[in-house]
């Protein structure tokens, strides 16, 4: 309840100071804040915002390109189809600092080493930025967020004078590397992120890449420089930690995790097998069930990868075990009698786990670890229905 006042709170004050334009005093700071992880699975990447601090007029505002709205029109089918706006809205600082506390999250400040000519050139952007017609953005979540935004609008506004520097990143790392750091691998969250985004988040990312999360936009504007005066000074003139969090990692209901749950269902799956083989037959209901399950998740991981504007659901190599052409097996495997072609269908399906393993072995792709027991379990299952359809 008290999370849900606080964020009452923080839209009451966005929606009062949205779009104003203010004067500022030599004394104005321009700051990023860095925001820690929250509970909930959006939360667990952290946020970035901009922050623009003039005691003198008595001016503390937030800039946080971190807002959807949910009563947008369409707004599931556009989230589905990857056309999700996000947009700058403003807000008071102290309400700001009131939700996240309220959160238990920590918030670190990095005040910006500028002239005078360099804190107006951002501010006028920012402001700009803020109108009703300038304010929507086309969300991208490696490339295009709130935390990048941080990136692109000192870019934009200071221009060469600015300088980022890969030592911010002295080890580099894949872009799904760089989420599962965040999240642990035992998660439903975790497995869902392995299983709809393709190989095209296992490339490294550049040292300015890695600034799609918050944490890393904090250590690029660490490291970087600005020209002032012909001079070469670090970007960052104060560090500041506003509040610290004691939020320890959370415990998983291991009973439940996704680990658990596929080696049950992957020992289910093998002791089917085993009581066939005892009897000499074959279970068409499991098989038929299997074909059916894979060959839905197929359909889904195709649509993300054709049907969307998402860019991390491209090149998705877990349609090798979630096929959908499996949807239409399921009506062949259920038959007393399959066509003789149906054992080469099962053959094929081990043939495409032989590539599932390749591309994990060399790199390719990454595939949730949690769907280890249950690849083994479909390999058991397809050699054995395999050969008992060619006998």
């Amino acid at each position: 309840m008290r999370k849900f006042f606080s964020s009452v709170l923080l839209l009451l004050c966005v929606i009062t100071t949205q779009g104003q334009s203010y004067p500022f005093s030599e004394a104005t700071e321009i700051s990023i804040l860095t925001m820690g992880p929250g509970s909930d699975l959006p939360e667990k990447f952290g946020h970035s915002a901009f922050r623009i601090h003039d005691p003198i007029n008595g001016i503390d505002v937030i800039y946080n390109y971190g807002v959807f709205d949910f009563d947008a029109p369409n707004f599931i089918l556009n989230f589905a189809k990857g056309k999700m706006l996000y947009k700058l809205d403003t807000g008071s600082y102290g309400a700001y600092k009131s939700h996240y506390a309220a959160q238990n999250r920590w918030m670190k400040e990095q005040v910006l080493n500028l002239t005078q000519e360099d804190k107006l050139a951002i501010a006028s952007y920012l402001q700009n930025n803020a109108t009703p017609e300038n304010r929507a953005y086309l969300y991208d979540f490696f490339y295009d967020n709130c935390a990048t935004k941080m990136r692109d609008v000192l870019q934009i506004s200071l221009g060469d004078k600015l300088k980022y520097y890969d030592t911010s990143v002295p080890v580099q790392f894949t872009f799904r590397q760089l989420i599962q750091s965040r999240l642990d691998y035992n998660t439903w969250g975790s497995l869902g992120i392995d299983t709809a985004l393709g190989s095209v988040i296992d490339r490294m990312a550049s040292p300015e890449e890695h600034q799609f999360l918050p944490d890393y936009v904090y250590t690029g504007a660490k490291d970087a420089t600005i020209i002032s005066n012909g001079i070469e000074k670090p970007l960052v003139l104060e560090k500041r930690v506003i509040l610290t969090s004691s939020i320890k990692k959370g415990t998983n209901h291991l009973l439940w995790s996704p680990l658990v749950i596929f080696s049950v269902i992957g020992l289910f799956i093998i002791y089917i097998t085993f009581k066939d083989f005892k009897k000499e037959t074959r279970s068409r209901f499991l098989d038929g069930s299997i074909m059916l399950i894979t060959g839905i998740a197929g359909v889904l991981l195709l649509l993300l990868w054709t049907a969307t504007d998402h860019t991390a659901t491209a090149n998705n190599y877990n349609m090798l075990w979630a096929l959908p052409l499996n949807l239409f097996m399921a009506f062949v495997v259920v038959k007393k009698s399959p066509p003789k072609w149906a054992a080469k269908y099962l053959f094929f399906l081990l043939v495409l786990f032989s590539l599932l393993i390749i591309h994990w072995i060399t790199g390719v792709q990454v595939f949730a670890p949690a769907l280890i027991p249950l690849f083994i379990a479909l390999i058991v299952r397809y050699v054995y229905v395999w050969r008992f359809l060619k006998s």
